[in-house]
């Protein structure tokens, strides 16, 4: 056989198909397999063995039976003796055709050797208790390929084909797909939708639309079948099930046509449908802010036209109503009967069986458009709404007492049944937010016992012997104005001690800052009246021969034992000094006085 024409042949089929090599590979596998069991005429008990080599272009099929003393079926056993035989018989034969064979038919003198040196594999093998192959002839195997394979292999193949559409389009249930028509007849439309061809039978189109091959067309996907049942038979009929006349097939092409039900701000509560005559499709809206009937009709009918234009192309168009869903019993079954006003609504029996019941009243010269053409309109509001409605005349139901509730009631309740619902929900919706309110609070307030980290031994030591300062004084009213003594630089000593941050002194007071600057122009007063101070009297030199006694209360204050000195005693000893030399003149005489009262009549007596 030649390999490239082979494979060749095989990628065809697969291209042909949409199905891989190996699945051509596969049933053409399958259907040797089957064309030869059919050919031994011995059932389907036989085990057939076969066997495609790509690679180097060898087919053989071969009838495996167990190697026995004592054979009970010779359709499945065969005597060691009854093999050897077999095995001579099929060499010899295999040589007889090889010396006929001419130059030119080199391929199927390879194809002999081939079969020969197998079957001498099998003559060395055989023993009471194994495997024996009868090898199918070339003669016989010719004639499968030329008649039984030829049907099996396209089965085959269909299945292949039947398995890739399953994959494919089991996930598209429920969706639209655009194909294009690829032949008609006049009780079917066949359409090629991708992958795979589905027939659109009368029942599946929209009223009495025409199309020709070639024309696109927009079917929606139903039902995918299994490439096999239960008992492994393939599917009746078309694998993929599509139609234009469902629902399903109207729902889409609102989706598709109206952005607010695709959003989801409008949702289609229902859909009852006569695909070609009318259809009645139930919408509701989520936002209060948005009118579900506005949305679906679009500005002059726009919206609603495009949606018509897409339902076939037949001479009468479908008619669509739009109903506005209402959760109030009565006034849904009042709309469901649009294009007529109806005068009022009697709920007759809500559990009835098999459907509640309802009597709905409107004008006479309206019965006939309420019936609708074939009753459509009722027959539609029925289903739409799950109600069998009853349509009266109002003259018939003035004459059978029929006590009905009005509509313009039945508005108003309607509206009060709907506000009854939003406190409802919205009371519910405030117990639950309450609820998880106590429950985040319940779940903040859950005693946690903390886990202190371990310290160490040095920190703690450390924390002990640091110098703790004393808390800052509470600040007083200052009577008078003291001089601000010049800060000294700290000591190396003191720099390296270290010092606990003080916070900043708060200072109260309870009087406003007029008040103060009042005292303190009080204070200058009596200065002046009780003597002149020191900065009157003149600026000389500061009089001399002043006693330690008297200028005791100049002196700094001792330090506290709490805090922390200021100078060390060195140092102070070293400024007592200096200051000593500067109260003595060159005589080495004290120059101070002993009070402030020597000082002014010395001042006095320089005048």
């Amino acid at each position: 056989m030649n390999v490239k024409e082979f494979q060749a042949a095989v990628d065809a089929i697969a291209e042909a198909k949409g199905i891989s090599h190996q699945a051509v590979i596969n049933a053409l596998h399958d259907a040797l397999q089957a064309a030869y069991i059919r050919y031994l005429k011995g059932g389907n008990d036989a085990d057939v063995e076969v066997t495609i080599d790509e690679e180097n272009g060898y087919v053989t099929i071969a009838q495996v039976k167990n190697v026995v003393k004592d054979v009970q079926d010779d359709y499945l056993e065969i005597s060691p003796e009854d093999a050897k035989a077999n095995a001579e018989e099929t060499l010899a034969r295999i040589q007889d055709d090889m010396s006929q064979l001419k130059r030119n038919q080199a391929s199927q003198k390879n194809d002999m050797r081939h079969l020969a040196d197998l079957i001498k594999v099998e003559e060395k093998n055989i023993k009471v208790g194994g495997k024996y192959r009868i090898y199918c002839p070339f003669e016989t195997l010719s004639k499968l390929t030329t008649s039984s394979i030829k049907t099996v292999l396209r089965q085959k193949i269909a299945e292949a084909g039947h398995e890739v559409l399953y994959e494919i389009y089991k996930d598209h249930i429920g969706e639209l797909v655009t194909g294009t028509v690829e032949a008609v007849s006049p009780n079917s439309v066949s359409v090629n939708i991708g992958k795979g061809t589905t027939d659109l039978y009368k029942e599946d189109l929209i009223g009495e639309e025409d199309f020709k091959p070639g024309d696109p067309i927009k079917v929606y996907i139903e039902e995918v079948q299994q490439p096999k049942d239960e008992n492994g038979h393939s599917p009746k009929g078309a694998q993929i099930k599509a139609t234009r006349s469902s629902e399903g097939f109207l729902k889409r092409l609102f989706e598709e046509e109206i952005h607010e039900i695709y959003d989801g701000t409008v949702v289609i509560k229902g859909i009852a449908r006569r695909a070609g005559v009318r259809s009645k499709v139930a919408v509701a809206s989520v936002n209060d802010d948005v009118d579900p009937i506005g949305a679906c009709i679009g500005p002059g009918g726009s919206r609603i036209q495009k949606i018509v234009s897409q339902l076939g192309n037949a001479k009468y168009k479908e008619k669509i109503d739009i109903i506005p869903y209402s959760d109030y019993t009565p006034l849904y079954l009042a709309e469901s009967l649009r294009p007529v006003e109806v005068l009022g609504v009697k709920i007759i029996d809500e559990h009835s069986v098999p459907y509640p019941t309802a009597a709905v009243v409107i004008d006479d010269d309206q019965y006939a458009v309420a019936i609708g053409k074939r009753g459509s309109n009722a027959i539609l509001a029925n289903k739409l709404t799950g109600w069998n409605i009853r349509v009266y005349k109002k003259s018939d139901a003035e004459a059978e007492g029929l006590d009905y509730v009005p509509l313009e009631t039945i508005q108003k309740e309607a509206a009060e049944f709907k506000k009854n619902q939003e406190r409802a929900a919205y009371a519910k919706r405030s117990a639950e937010e309450a609820a998880a309110r106590a429950e985040e609070t319940k779940a903040a307030i859950a005693p946690s016992t903390p886990v202190m980290p371990e310290a160490d031994e040095s920190e703690v030591e450390e924390a002990v012997e640091t110098p703790v300062m004393p808390a800052a004084p509470e600040a007083k009213p200052v009577e008078e104005a003291k001089p601000v003594e010049t800060p000294v630089a700290p000591t190396p000593e003191a720099e390296q001690e270290p010092v606990a941050p003080v916070e900043p002194l708060a200072v109260k007071t309870t009087k406003t800052l007029d008040e103060l600057e009042k005292e303190l122009a009080e204070s200058s007063q009596s200065e002046k009246k009780g003597g002149r101070s020191f900065h009157e009297k003149g600026k000389s030199k500061r009089p001399h021969n002043i006693s330690e006694k008297e200028v005791a209360h100049a002196k700094p204050e001792e330090t506290p034992a709490n805090k922390m000195p200021i100078y060390s005693e060195e140092e102070l000893a070293e400024i007592e000094k200096e200051e000593n030399a500067e109260q003595l003149d060159t005589n080495g005489e004290d120059e101070s006085f002993d009070d402030y009262s020597d000082y002014d009549d010395y001042y006095d007596d320089k005048k």
